[in-house]
Parts: structure tokens; sequence; C-alpha cells
């Protein structure tokens, strides 16, 4: 039998022997509060979650961001699936608090078991503060189910690090051409996500971009000559707020916008089942464009800048190097391009353009805290970070805010698909 159900069990048979003996005092009381939860959703359930899922990935998540997406995704799906249908009389917020916790607690437990006894504790914590009865007990059942059903059929989808990392031969040196860049030439990274089975998407290339600029066109001339200003090591006429973007917007994406998400899910008045679904949505549109990503990336194998200005520019620079480290993959579109349109995309769509102001902070600019006030201004952060970095040409940064939105809209207008008949 699993411990877990068995202490739950004895919780609830314990509570119930007291709750027998002063339930006719508590009826009108627990009348009152029941309504006053239909009308008032309760957020926290929702938030320690969020937030439980985010230190589990940051302590003990696979090396590969698309595979923490995924994690994402999984748990958070499988939330959403729990929390959609309310069994005919139990409480509302009851019954979704226990089957979010439930749902997510079973799949993060699955996919990162090394944090399972916290996974553990973090779902006593909150079966603790939902009163014992139907609501609860159903919607740990609830959970339970939809976490082993999404689990299930995401298994063998190829988002798993091996497969991720998946060997790709270097293509021979050719102008415009990836080749593995400096300083550690190392090889090529994230081509099996293009292999790997979507969420929502038909197949990998349904969004793949058009063909990048050519190398003899103005706007590649142009783009070159920005990154070969703005994003050298040693650049001249780039100013300190525009090192700063740089540096902020240098970390992962889905590190940098956990905090913007929480934002969006801490100020939505929603219930904690179009919560979930706000959290499983966003990261399930993620991966999908992390795949599309990798799709645009392999079909173009457009090089890097610092290869383009150091061997092919029309006045090379041997020793041109740029501010950041360049990533080990091609450069047309940017990641952080895509992965910033997407999640615009999802929290427009749920919250609208604009917020009240927030703050966020930067793992790789301590120190430094932005404020912004609507969505569309971090993938415009993002679209400048990665030219003054040295690592993308703009063509690449905003072709991939384009794809990010393409793939987003389309997860949202398929979404349905990912319920199906619960």
């Amino acid at each position: 039998m699993n411990p877990l159900r068995t202490r739950r069990a004895a919780r609830l048979t314990r509570t119930a022997l007291v709750a027998s003996s002063v339930a006719a005092l508590t009826v009108t009381a627990t009348v009152t509060t029941a309504t006053a939860q239909d009308r008032q959703p309760r957020p926290s359930v929702a938030l320690d979650w969020y937030d439980t899922t985010a230190a589990g990935i940051a302590a003990a998540g696979a090396p590969t961001q698309i595979t923490n997406s995924r994690t994402w995704a999984v748990s958070w799906l499988a939330a959403a699936r729990a929390t959609r249908t309310v069994p005919h009389g139990v409480d509302r917020a009851d019954f979704q608090d226990a089957a979010l916790a439930s749902a997510v607690h079973d799949s993060l437990s699955a996919l990162i078991p090394a944090r399972t006894r916290q996974f553990d504790a973090a779902l006593a914590t909150t079966l603790d503060g939902i009163p014992d009865g139907a609501a609860e007990t159903r919607g740990v059942e609830a959970g339970a189910r939809q976490a082993a059903l999404v689990l299930a059929s995401r298994e063998r989808d190829g988002l798993d690090p091996a497969s991720v990392d998946a060997p790709f031969p270097v293509p021979d040196a050719a102008p415009g051409v990836w080749q593995p860049t400096p300083p550690a030439h190392a090889p090529a990274a994230q081509y099996g996500n293009r292999l790997a089975r979507p969420f929502l998407l038909a197949r990998a290339d349904q969004y793949r971009l058009p063909a990048p600029p050519a190398l003899t066109s103005e706007r590649y001339r142009n783009d070159l000559a920005e990154v070969r200003a703005y994003g050298a090591v040693n650049s001249t006429v780039r100013t300190p707020r525009q090192t700063e973007t740089a540096d902020f917007w240098f970390g992962p994406s889905p590190t940098l916008y956990t905090e913007p998400l929480r934002v969006a899910l801490a100020r939505s008045p929603r219930s904690a089942a179009a919560r979930a679904r706000l959290v499983a949505l966003f990261h399930v549109a993620l991966v999908d464009t992390q795949i599309a990503t990798s799709d645009s990336k392999y079909a173009y194998l457009r090089w890097r800048p610092v290869t383009a200005i150091r061997t092919g520019a029309i006045d090379p620079d041997p020793g041109w190097t740029p501010l950041h480290t360049t990533p080990a993959h091609p450069d047309y579109p940017s990641g952080h391009g895509t992965y910033a349109g997407a999640a615009q995309t999802v929290l427009t769509a749920f919250t609208g353009p604009r917020t009240a102001p927030f703050e966020l902070t930067s793992p790789t600019a301590p120190g430094v805290v932005r404020t912004y006030t609507a969505w569309s201004q971090l993938s415009k952060d993002n679209v400048d970070a990665r030219v003054y970095s040295g690592i993308h040409t703009r063509s690449a940064d905003e072709a991939g805010v384009t794809l990010g939105e393409r793939v987003a809209a389309h997860t949202l207008r398929t979404a349905e698909r990912l319920f199906g008949d619960l």
C-alpha cells in the first residue's frame, strides 16, 4: 500500500472522530465558510505549489532546459485536468486545492524522485489546511489519477537529457554555416529537441521560419555591423545600461521567467483550476516552442556572429570576442527570443498586455533590480540583450519572438485537446 495514502487515511480517521463530536456546533459556520470560498477563490495553494515546483527543479532538476519545462508542463497539466470538474455535493475550493496539490505532488515525485521527501512534506502541509471530508478525499484521488494519466501519455517523448543532446555531426565549414564557437568549441547542443514529440504541434516544423537574411543582403550586413560594434567585449559604443541589459538577460529563460509567471498567477482573481491552467499552458507552449526553435536552428544552420566576424566579414577581425560566451548551437532563431515571444503571448491571453509594476532580478546580474509593467517589455529587452551580448544578430532575435508567438497562439487555440474526455 502507498505509505503516503496510508498516512492520509490515518489522519482522516483521527480527525473524523474529533469532527463528529463538534459537528452540531459548526454546521452554520461551515455553510457560511463554504459559500465565502465559492465567492473568493483561495490563491495560497496554487502559489505554494508553484514555489514548490520551482524550488524542486532548481535543486534537483535536469541539466537540459526543455526537460525542466516538460516537468512543469506535465505536473501542472495534471493539476489543470484534476481541478477542471468538481464532483456534485462537495466544496469547490477544498476539492480543487486538494486535487491541485495531489496532482503536482505525484507528478513531481515521479519526475524528480530525489526531492520526494520535500514534496511529501509540502503535501502534508496543504492537506492539513483543508477540512477533512469528501472534498479533500476525492480531490486527492482526482489529482493522483490525472498525474498517472499525464505521466503515461508523455512516456518516451524524447525530452530526456540524453535524447535532447543527441549527437549532431559538425557540417563542413562554408560561408554562413554554423561551426563550433570559441572558447570551448563544444559540440552542438539541443539538436534532439527537434526530434521530440510535442504536446500540441502536429510536427516540429509546423511553424518553421522563412530563411534568414542572405549573407549579401543589406539587412544582414547591418545586423553584423551592429553586433560587431555593440556586442564586443571591449565595445566603446555600448552604454552601461546596455551592458546591464546584456548581463541581466544572459541567464536561462526558464529561471528569468519564473517570477513574471508567478506575478501573473498571484494577481489572477480566478479559481484554482484557472490558475493551474495558466501555469500548464505556459509551459506546454514553451516545450513546443523549444522544439520548433530547434527545428528552425538546425534547418538553416546559420553561423554565429563570432564566426562571421572572425572569419567571414568583409574586414575579418580574428581577435573579436563577444561580451558573453556564445552558446553551442546555431544563430537563427534566438532561443531567448522564442521563449520571450511565447511567454508574452500566454501571459497576455490570461492577464492582458499590461500589469501593475513588478520587480525582477537576475542570477547573472547580481544586485540589479528592474521594474516592468508590460509583458512586451521583457521581449524587447531579450531582443536587445542578445545583440549587446554579441551572441545573436537582431534578425535572429526578432524572428525568435515571432516564432514563439506563433507556437503559443497555436497552443491556446488547440488547448482543449489536452483535456479530452476526463
